[in-house]
C-alpha cells in the first residue's frame, strides 16, 4: 500500500447523499483525512452539526438568509462562515486544500469545479453534470493543469476500477450498467399516470430526489453515457448501455482481445466515494459484504429507449455534440423540478427536452461563456414549454 500524507478534502453539497455519505468515510479515517471545507445550499442545521463535529476551517451556505443563523452556531468555534454560490467558487482555490469533492446537484457545479481545477486541486467527482455540460473545456483544462478527475459515480468508478493496471491497453467498449429504475418493464400508458411519490421509490439506491427521478426515466444513465466519453475518451459508439436489474455488477470494460472486466458489489456509495479519495489505496472499510449465495441469479436486458426516451434523447445529443448535452442537462433539471411540484406528468419530462432541443440556438464549439447562456435560454424555453402543457 502506498503511503498516504493526509489529505485535505472540501465538500461541495455536504449536507446531500453524496456528501452525508462522505461525512461517514471521512469519520471513519481521521488519520487519513480532514475536511477544510463544507458547502450547502439551505440545509444550514446539518452543516451546523457537521462543521460542530469535522472542525472544518471554512463552511459555506448558499442560501444568504440562513447566514446569519450558521454564523451565529460557528464563529464562537472559530469556523469562518460565507455565503452565496460566489463565495463556493473562491474557497475551493484555498491552498490547503488538496481534493474537493463536488457533489453538488446539477449545473451548479460546474463554476466551483473549474475554479478548483484552475487551482490545481484534485476532483472527486460525483456532479456528473460539470462533464456533460462541459465535458471537452473540463477536460482540457484538467489536463493543462495536472489535475486528476476521480469518478464517484458507482458506474464510473467501476470503470475506473476496471482501468487500474490497463492505462496502456486500448478499449474496445464499455457497458455501463442500470438498475431500470422503479418502472421496468412498464409501458407508456402506465407511465402517463405515475406520481412522484413512484417516482421516488428506487428498488436498490438510496439518493436524492432529483438523481432518483432521473434513474426512473433513464435520464441519469443518458448523463452517464456523455460523462463516460469525456472521463474515458471515447466514442459514442464505444459505450453501451445494459440493464442490470440486482444492481451487483456496477460496469463493465471490454478489451480488444474480447475480455471483460467487471466490477462488483453490494449497491453502496461509500465504496466509490471512498475509492476516489484514497486512490490509489484500497482503504478497509466495514461496509456490508457481496454473498453470491444471496443473489443465485443475476440478470441482463436491453434498456426499452422507446418507453424512456431520455436514454436516447441523451445519446442524440452525445452524437450531435457542441452545446446539444448542456441543453438536454437545463431542459431536465427545469422538467424534473416540475414533475416534483406537479406541474407536469411523468412523461412530459422527455417532452420538455425534446422540445428545448429543437428550439435552443445550437452552437457547434462553444466557450464557457455560450453554455452559461445555453443554460440559460434552455431554462427560459423549458419553463415556457411547461406552462404551455399546464
Amino acid at each position: 500500500m502506498t503511503e498516504l500524507k493526509k489529505r485535505h478534502i472540501a465538500i461541495l453539497g455536504s449536507t446531500g447523499s453524496i456528501g452525508t455519505q462522505a461525512v461517514e468515510v471521512i469519520k471513519a479515517h481521521p488519520d487519513i483525512f480532514q475536511v477544510e471545507v463544507l458547502t450547502t445550499n439551505n440545509n444550514a442545521d446539518l452543516l451546523i452539526q457537521q462543521a460542530i463535529d469535522l472542525k472544518p476551517n471554512v463552511v459555506v451556505i448558499c442560501n444568504q438568509d440562513r447566514y446569519d443563523q450558521v454564523f451565529a452556531a460557528l464563529d464562537p468555534l472559530n469556523i469562518k462562515v460565507y455565503a452565496g454560490i460566489q463565495s463556493i467558487a473562491s474557497v475551493v482555490q484555498m491552498d490547503s486544500i488538496d481534493i474537493v469533492l463536488t457533489a453538488m446537484v446539477g449545473y451548479a457545479g460546474l463554476l466551483p469545479t473549474i475554479k478548483a481545477i484552475e487551482a490545481g486541486k484534485h476532483i472527486a467527482l460525483a456532479n456528473k453534470e460539470t462533464l456533460v455540460v462541459a465535458g471537452e473545456l473540463i477536460t482540457a483544462l484538467a489536463q493543462q493543469k495536472g489535475v486528476n478527475l476521480y469518478p464517484v459515480d458507482s458506474e464510473h468508478s467501476a470503470i475506473f476500477q476496471c482501468l487500474v493496471g490497463e492505462f496502456h491497453n486500448p478499449i474496445e467498449k464499455i457497458i455501463l450498467t442500470a438498475s431500470g429504475g422503479p418502472f421496468r418493464g412498464k409501458s407508456r400508458e402506465f407511465l402517463a399516470s405515475v406520481t412522484k411519490e413512484q417516482a421516488l421509490k428506487h428498488p436498490n439506491w438510496t439518493m436524492g430526489a432529483k438523481i432518483t427521478i432521473d434513474s426512473a426515466t433513464l435520464m441519469n444513465k443518458g448523463l452517464e453515457v456523455i460523462e463516460a466519453k469525456w472521463l474515458f475518451g471515447l466514442r459514442p459508439d464505444q459505450i453501451d448501455v445494459i440493464v442490470h436489474p440486482q444492481s451487483i455488477i456496477h460496469s463493465i470494460v471490454q478489451f480488444e482481445d474480447g475480455s471483460m472486466k467487471a466490477q462488483m458489489g453490494l449497491p453502496d456509495m461509500r465504496l466509490p466515494i471512498q475509492f476516489a479519495l484514497g486512490y490509489p489505496n484500497r482503504l478497509s472499510s466495514t461496509f456490508p459484504r457481496f454473498n453470491f449465495v444471496n443473489y443465485p441469479s443475476l440478470t441482463f436486458e436491453q434498456p426499452d429507449t422507446e418507453t424512456f426516451r431520455n436514454l436516447q434523447l441523451a445519446f442524440d445529443a452525445l452524437e450531435r455534440g457542441g452545446n446539444a448535452p448542456c441543453i438536454i442537462n437545463a431542459a431536465n433539471e427545469v422538467a424534473v423540478d416540475a414533475f416534483l411540484h406537479d406541474a407536469i406528468g411523468f412523461l412530459e419530462i422527455s417532452e420538455v427536452i425534446e422540445n428545448c432541443l429543437a428550439k435552443v440556438n445550437f452552437i457547434e464549439t462553444p466557450a464557457y461563456t455560450d453554455y452559461v447562456l445555453t443554460d440559460e435560454e434552455t431554462r427560459r424555453v423549458a419553463a415556457e414549454r411547461i406552462k404551455s402543457l399546464v
